[in-house]
């Protein structure tokens, strides 16, 4: 809204419904409706899609700019998806620093826990000299004496937030290779 009215430029209407709809699923259906838990793949659907759907807003923001006639700026087809990419990932990142923020200072568990077997440490060679000391086959978790019960090592957001980066970096690149083709094409048809 207030690009469309500081700018006089005209979002396309899908665009904005593709984003309320995230929002809602994001928000409504997996945070109170309890997605997240119920539905082992949502919380990565939606990083992806968001890496898409941020690539696709920062492309389109660009994209219009280039052809506003009022604003003279000529991007060539790399230089848009490259600031497309950026933006997606940036928006990715500040995510993750919220879901951060809110687990750290207000006791929530937006970054998703993760049980593995396996984890790798320099803090636990002796010595703490750089040295690698793994443990493998880890298949419990005690604190203050009793068993989480979990069948593994609980891993209390690093893996999850890594992932979403990875899954919001294939949006951003998916989106970003058919944008490039889509800009030259519509570049050749118009003889630029």
């Amino acid at each position: 809204s207030f690009i469309e009215s500081k700018m006089k430029i005209e979002l396309p209407n899908v665009l904005e419904i593709i984003i309320v709809l995230f929002i809602f699923s994001a928000n409504i259906l997996g945070e109170m409706a309890s997605f997240y838990e119920k539905i082992p793949f949502w919380d990565t659907m939606l990083h992806t899609l968001n890496g898409f759907i941020c690539a696709g807003v920062g492309f389109g923001l660009i994209d219009i700019l280039n052809r506003e006639e009022r604003i003279n700026i000529h991007l060539s087809p790399i230089f848009v998806c490259a600031f497309s990419f950026c933006f997606s990932m940036t928006v990715g990142a500040v995510w993750e620093f919220f879901e951060f923020g809110m687990d750290f200072f207000f006791g929530m568990d937006m970054q998703k826990d993760t049980v593995v077997n396996t984890i790798n440490s320099v803090l636990l060679t002796e010595g703490n000299i750089n040295q690698i000391t793994t443990i493998n086959g880890i298949t419990d978790t005690v604190v203050n004496g009793q068993s989480l019960d979990i069948g593994g090592y609980l891993d209390i957001g690093i893996i999850d937030t890594m992932k979403d980066m990875f899954v919001n970096f294939i949006g951003a690149v998916v989106y970003n290779v058919a944008g490039f083709f889509y800009l030259v094409g519509r570049n050749k048809h118009a003889g630029i």
